[in-house]
């Protein structure tokens, strides 16, 4: 399928195995070191609204749909379900270190924790996933300590500086430095349709009008409505945390101008199902 491709920079690659159509970023391709991907609707077994990628067991898809679709996956991945371990999205910006012993979470068993938008391991074949339907997936590859992170970054979690918090907590806990990371910022809605409120604008301008950048970041619609650029209000945090420009892949793929190639909570106006991102460590 063709995508509309915003400045067609080409930043994310399409590709297919058997049936299931997936997206990558030829910059983590490039570090050897990882296996990844971004879901899209194609080459699942889920029907109506929820056809046919979808990685969601709470949107009301049959149970065992998801489960052929996360095996679908976990087959492009080449890795099992027991490999997976997925997040509890609550728009935070909390964050979980994993490790094998929590495999198969979100999928075959229950997970024993809330609230985490964002993962993190350092163990070789472990596979982090997050879910999306417009808000942003941020990728980072520590090249050097051989660590990986995967998190969930809507306008909450952007405007609360998600991809700085995950990389001061790879440095907590792995020692990373930021000049080590390899970073993507993941296919999501982009400006031209993500139109805000007014509080939802101020909060942007109060964490951003130190650094003059608010004007990147938003255009003023008039009557109390805004255009938020996410992309770049990401690139921005990722820049000033200390990961350098040139190791930042930004997408030119909007989750709404591509509904029906990948979930749009905007476009469906909440009839959807989820989109999956996957990053993990080659063992």
């Amino acid at each position: 399928m063709e995508l509309y491709r915003h400045v067609n920079r080409m930043q994310v690659k399409q590709n297919r195995t058997g049936e299931v159509e997936y997206l990558t970023f030829p910059l983590l391709e490039k570090t050897g070191m990882v296996r990844h991907l971004f879901s899209t609707r194609v080459g699942g077994v889920s029907k109506g609204i929820y056809s046919a990628m979808n990685l969601s067991y709470t949107r009301g898809d049959e149970k065992e749909a998801v489960d052929e679709n996360f095996r679908r996956i976990a087959d492009v991945l080449g890795c099992t379900l027991e490999d997976i371990v997925c997040s509890d999205q609550t728009h935070t910006v909390n964050l979980r270190v994993v490790s094998h012993g929590d495999g198969g979470k979100g999928i075959l068993r229950a997970r024993d924790y809330t609230d985490i938008d964002g993962l993190l391991t350092d163990e070789p074949g472990l596979v982090l996933a997050t879910f999306y339907a417009d808000c942003v997936p941020l990728y980072f590859v520590d090249t050097k300590r051989r660590a990986v992170a995967l998190a969930h970054s809507g306008w909450r979690g952007t405007v609360a500086r998600m991809g700085r918090c995950v990389t001061e907590k790879m440095k907590e806990v792995y020692g990373t430095r930021p000049e080590d990371i390899v970073a993507a910022v993941g296919p999501s809605i982009c400006q031209a349709c993500y139109e805000v409120s007014e509080d939802v604008a101020e909060a942007f301008t109060q964490e951003f009008r130190g650094h003059g950048q608010t004007d990147e970041i938003l255009i003023n619609k008039g009557g109390g409505k805004y255009q938020l650029d996410l992309w770049r209000a990401n690139e921005i945090i990722l820049t000033e945390a200390g990961i350098p420009g040139e190791q930042i892949q930004v997408t030119d793929i909007c989750t709404c101008h591509n509904s029906d190639y990948l979930f749009s909570h905007r476009a469906s106006r909440g009839k959807r199902g989820n989109l999956g991102a996957f990053l993990g460590l080659i063992s």
